[in-house]
């Protein structure tokens, strides 16, 4: 029966890595794209436009006290004809931030800005019911929408605006830059994640003519795309991404502009990051449930089918990196009594294969762009990978069971490069203490295969085994000092 047990585990085990080498072949498919589209020289420069169309710039706030003037502030010096544009702060602050608000509303409307405060009595729908709120009442024929930690430059509609003289463009998406990358490792390793997202899977997926997604700000949507898809709607947490994939399916065009960034705000903390990743993470499985369906039941192309389940499904690897976590000691059991230059030897080459291939994705972006990336950057991913797989996975699976859910919003604190941040910050601290927990335990199990093939003379398979007791670790240690940092404050 134990045998059973741990055969089954066992080849849990090898399925999982072999999930973990699909996804790894993924990005190597992206990256050979990438440059293969690099290579071109195409000329797509929209005409000039000739005629404004009125524009309705929409800012979601929920107590948002560190950055609601600045971002308020930045929508209003956005250059536009005055007649053509309207701001409407959607404040569903229940703390400060509605002075903040207010003040700064007053102060700008009184210099000749058309904005307007709109709230509502609840939350019900979270974001997407304030966006969906705020467009009953505005007037624009195209909503710029920017979360709370964005600042958009005062030509952002310019360059925008233009990409819209199609009739059937949707949504004209920006690429996301940071304003505090070089805050700390975590930022670091951040902007390393999301750079290539935008420059090299949105770029590819807009040039071969794939779907892409709305990012949930620094972009523009045509009024009449959100509301042929079914408008704005709560039943999963990212509300952008189900939009996106109704609009297309409706047969929306989206236009991404790797030309065009819009500064941000990274999390600086890592129950800050942990919370934003698990949203996303469930939401995107959520997504997926309900549009994959008639994704697959359509008359759309192969290609096109099969990136998409490809994108919605891609936190499914956090679950196989889980999952080879947690079947490790059962598959080094099962073989105790291999020699030393066969143990874990399988396991080696496929766990090294797939970091290979993710590393060589961000290799590449980084030779090519630079962005500022490092190296050290580049090696430090796939431990931080391990050490968060557990908590991410967690919200893998409620996406797969539930719909909707709590929005979590993710603090922001107006940094800007290596500043620190706010002693007030303190108030939105976030609990990491049941994460603590699930570390340890994970790190506690995660060092006996070290130990287990260090006692059989694997060298070769010990610098892969260590990395999942550094990753635990490494984000264990994260946490304490995050949590002690806000307890000095």
């Amino acid at each position: 029966m134990i045998y059973d047990g741990l055969r089954f585990f066992t080849w849990l085990h090898f399925a999982a890595l072999a999930g973990l080498l699909v996804y790894g072949a993924h990005r190597l498919l992206f990256v050979f794209c990438w440059l293969g589209e690099r290579r071109k020289r195409e000329n797509n420069a929209p005409p000039s436009m000739t005629e404004f169309p009125f524009v309705t710039v929409q800012l979601p706030l929920y107590n948002e006290r560190f950055v609601a003037a600045r971002l308020i502030e930045a929508a209003a010096r956005i250059d536009w004809p005055a007649e053509k544009l309207e701001v409407q702060v959607l404040d569903d602050s229940t703390d400060d931030t509605r002075g903040i608000v207010d003040e700064t509303a007053a102060r700008l409307s009184l210099r000749g800005t058309n904005i307007s405060v709109i709230r509502r009595e609840g939350r019900e729908g979270y974001k997407a019911g304030a966006l969906k709120h705020g467009m009953t009442m505005a007037k624009g024929e195209f909503m710029a929408i920017f979360d709370a930690d964005f600042l958009p430059r005062p030509d952002f509609l310019v360059r925008a605006m233009p990409h819209f003289f199609r009739p059937e463009t949707g949504m004209v998406q920006a690429r996301w830059s940071f304003l505090n990358a070089e805050s700390s490792w975590l930022t670091r390793l951040q902007s390393l994640l999301l750079g290539p997202h935008f420059r090299i899977e949105h770029l590819v997926r807009f040039k071969r003519g794939l779907y892409f997604n709305f990012n949930g700000t620094a972009g523009v949507w045509r009024r009449k795309a959100v509301e042929s898809a079914g408008g704005w709607q709560s039943d999963t947490v990212t509300e952008d991404l189900d939009l996106s994939y109704r609009a297309q399916l409706c047969g929306w065009k989206f236009v991404y502009l790797d030309e065009v960034s819009v500064p941000s705000e990274l999390p600086v903390t890592l129950a800050a990051f942990r919370s934003q990743q698990q949203r996303w993470a469930k939401g995107s499985v959520q997504t997926a449930r309900k549009v994959l369906p008639l994704i697959f039941s359509s008359s759309l192309p192969a290609s096109v089918k099969f990136e998409a389940a490809a994108h919605l499904l891609a936190n499914v690897c956090w679950l196989f990196g889980t999952a080879t976590t947690l079947t490790l000691y059962s598959a080094v059991s099962l073989r105790a009594g291999a020699g030393p230059h066969l143990l874990l030897k399988t396991d080696v080459l496929m766990l090294a294969a797939a970091s290979c291939a993710v590393l060589s994705y961000f290799y590449v972006y980084i030779r090519v762009r630079g962005d500022g990336h490092s190296i050290g950057s580049l090696l430090l991913l796939p431990v931080f990978s391990i050490g968060m797989s557990p908590a991410i996975s967690l919200s893998v699976v409620k996406g797969f069971f539930k719909d909707g859910g709590f929005f979590e919003r993710t603090p922001k604190f107006g940094v800007l490069g290596r500043q620190s941040v706010p002693n007030p910050a303190l108030l939105y601290r976030q609990s990491a203490f049941p994460y603590l927990m699930m570390n340890a335990l994970f790190l506690a199990y995660s060092v006996p295969p070290v130990l287990f093939a260090w006692q059989r003379g694997a060298w070769t398979a010990i610098p892969f085994l260590a990395l999942f007791p550094a990753g635990f670790t490494l984000v264990i240690a994260k946490d304490l000092a995050d949590m002690k940092r806000a307890g000095d404050d």
